[in-house]
């Protein structure tokens, strides 16, 4: 009998139903202050990853073994920022309904203030881990206050004081390090201090977004906004490895623009810490 030929992330063809872990896709980059792109990300990378094996070396363990459930795409209004966001929160409040686990991959890192609506509403408690090689803790980015440049300040409007912890960053106005110091926990440069902050948060309910351009370009050039002097990909591994431990309630990954690097290296790269988050939390 023929079946419908139905395009999912490596792996992630269980039902919903027994699915620990829900997959899917927020095709959205219409703040993004330099090049676009990041809306092509998680189509691109749903046909690329099978590249890989389901089987990690890395952890010694196979996505075959695990529930994960590929929703696809949500459909996004470009036009509307709010809207998006609005859909983005709709989708992540019903996988947490159901006590499923939510995992997004954008398009740009505004993306992120979507879920974290809903995450924060069944976890006030919410903490945030933040890598990144930008701050993204301005107030307003070109006069608006909706932006991939100002998602962690808006995180901080819903969660407050001293619950981001920021890893990897290096760049930022002037402003957002001065302001960031008395609000949030800034670790510029590399992963140094982390496994300190994995031990503080301990039993702590946990959201992990990940902008892939902490990466250095020469190993993640496929993005909108490169920043050269970031970590490798084995450094970005181990720091995940060690965030996975704690109660992570949701995540992303995002800032994938597959069109910057045609070697598809990029997306490769995306692909396998995509693989290696999802065995990590599984």
């Amino acid at each position: 009998m023929l079946n419908k030929n139905i395009d999912t992330f490596l792996g992630c063809d269980n039902s919903y139903s027994e699915a620990q872990v829900v997959v899917f896709g927020a095709p959205f980059d219409s703040t993004t202050s330099f090049r676009p792109g990041t809306r092509f990300a998680s189509r691109t990378m749903r046909g690329e990853s099978y590249g890989l094996e389901t089987y990690s070396p890395y952890q010694d363990k196979d996505l075959e073994d695990f529930a994960v459930f590929d929703g696809g795409d949500l459909e996004l209004c470009f036009g509307d920022t709010e809207k998006a966001l609005a859909a983005i929160e709709t989708y992540t409040t019903a996988i947490l309904s159901d006590n499923k686990l939510p995992v997004m991959i954008g398009g740009e890192h505004l993306v992120t203030l979507g879920a974290v609506r809903a995450v924060a509403r069944k976890y006030p408690d919410l903490q945030v881990v933040h890598f990144d090689a930008h701050a993204d803790l301005r107030d307003d980015y070109l006069g608006t206050t909706l932006s991939h440049a100002t998602v962690l300040h808006r995180v901080w409007d819903i969660i407050g004081d001293n619950r981001i912890y920021q890893f990897g960053i290096r760049s930022g106005e002037r402003r957002e390090f001065v302001w960031g110091k008395n609000h949030v926990t800034t670790q510029k440069f590399n992963f140094d201090g982390l496994a300190a902050v994995v031990d503080k948060l301990q039993a702590k309910p946990i959201y992990f977004t990940l902008d892939l351009d902490v990466l250095d370009p020469s190993v993640f050039p496929g993005t909108g906004t490169p920043e050269p002097g970031g970590v490798s990909f084995i450094e970005l591994l181990e720091a995940m490895l060690q965030v996975t431990k704690l109660n992570i309630v949701g995540c992303d990954i995002n800032e994938l623009s597959p069109v910057y690097d045609q070697s598809g290296a990029s997306t490769a790269v995306a692909c396998k810490v995509l693989r290696e988050l999802l065995l990590a939390i599984v």
